[in-house]
């Protein structure tokens, strides 16, 4: 059982506890059970899950109130919770919930009142899949370099160019993207939009196979005719829109790094308790005990962090850039430790296909890369401290 004495700190308030506490009794039956079923149809799962989440209500806390959702502003903290918790029960769930959320996340953020209306309820409900378009071959963590453009003819815009790496790619049914408009050089001159699945012109020209299977796309752009009423905001700011998405939602990412290296400790800790080595219980042996208390050190540690950029952010700063640098960096970077740990201590068990850890080595991996890999992420930190002396 994972530990949830975190629920007391000061971080909280009584509805948080009561969202944990009914989310974990509604993963155990709805998640758990199809998580252990989910075969070679990943698309199938996540259109399931999807499914699950949205009539159960937990997806109301992806967009604001006034769409359907469940707080007047996105609560930064239930994301977390509800991140943390689903992916202690299953990576797959984790990755639909948190696109239902970054997928949607430009447009509660940018978006006018009439694209709010349009995809919101739907997002909160289930019914629409959601999905965030920025990575390009050419254009991961730096986001300035953007090639893709689009072009204002008239009352609509051209969009040329290519995406890739798109999770929910080939079963969303609309992308925010990013594109070149521009005004200015570098990220100065980018915009964002809505664009429909089934717009003419936007095709899946590649679906990518990845060590933890999700859905996941390469997509191509010819002359795809989007209307100027599916830009987010203003031309030109499109780099600051995806900043601020991305400081809402880096943050969750070490919510759900938290909830895999809290799955790792307790399969470990279940393992080490009643496998016996020399005659002894693997728990008694001191070198056993010395790698779970680094284990929960270091969760404890992430999350101290990534609650303190959700509560930080949902006390109404602005920007959380930094808080939210140190918390995807470092609960990343801890759940792959704590993860490769736990494997350890399961033995030539911990590499059998199909067990807890096994799946869970493979999916923390993708974590320390996408929405800013690590080392970005240090670059960001040190920015904002040289940025705060002078």
């Amino acid at each position: 059982m994972a530990d949830k004495t975190f629920l007391d700190w000061p971080f909280f308030e009584p509805p948080h506890r009561e969202l944990a506490n009914q989310l974990e009794a509604w993963a155990a039956k709805e998640i758990a059970p199809l998580e252990a079923a989910v075969g070679d149809d990943v698309d199938a799962a996540c259109k399931e899950i999807l499914k699950r989440l949205g009539a159960a209500g937990w997806l109301e806390y992806v967009v604001p109130k006034a769409f359907g959702g469940r707080h007047e502003a996105i609560d930064v903290r239930s994301l977390c919770l509800i991140r943390e918790t689903l992916a202690r029960y299953s990576g797959l769930a984790d990755f639909v919930f948190a696109m239902q959320g970054l997928g949607s996340g430009t447009i509660t953020l940018f978006g006018d009142q009439a694209t709010k209306k349009r995809y919101l309820p739907a997002v909160a409900a289930g019914r629409k899949c959601a999905a965030f378009a920025l990575t390009e071959p050419e254009a991961g963590s730096d986001v300035a370099a953007i090639a893709m453009t689009a072009e204002l003819k008239g009352d609509d815009y051209l969009l040329n160019g290519e995406k890739t790496f798109i999770s929910n790619g080939g079963i969303a049914d609309f992308y925010v993207v990013f594109a070149r408009t521009g005004e200015a050089a570098g990220s100065g001159g980018l915009s964002a939009f809505v664009v429909e699945a089934d717009t003419e012109g936007l095709a899946v020209v590649e679906r990518i196979k990845v060590m933890a299977p999700h859905p996941l796309a390469r997509l191509a752009f010819q002359d795809c005719k989007v209307p100027k009423a599916n830009l987010l905001g203003r031309s030109g700011r499109g780099f600051q829109a995806a900043m601020a998405t991305l400081d809402i939602f880096r943050t969750t990412v070490g919510a759900a790094a938290l909830g895999f290296a809290r799955r790792a400790l307790d399969e470990a800790t279940s393992r080490v308790t009643s496998r016996h080595l020399f005659g002894r219980p693997l728990a008694d042996q001191q070198m056993t005990q010395t790698a779970l208390a680094e284990m929960a050190l270091k969760i404890d540690a992430s999350a101290l962090l990534v609650y303190r950029a959700a509560w930080t952010r949902d006390q109404g700063a602005e920007r959380v850039t930094r808080e939210a640098a140190m918390a995807k960096l470092y609960a990343t970077e801890a759940a792959q430790e704590v993860i490769d740990a736990a494997l350890q201590l399961h033995g030539g068990l911990g590499v059998v296909s199909g067990q807890p850890v096994e799946k869970l080595y493979r999916q923390i991996r993708a974590l320390r890369i996408y929405e800013g890999a690590s080392e970005v992420q240090k670059m960001v930190i040190a920015r904002q401290h040289l940025a705060s002396q002078e």
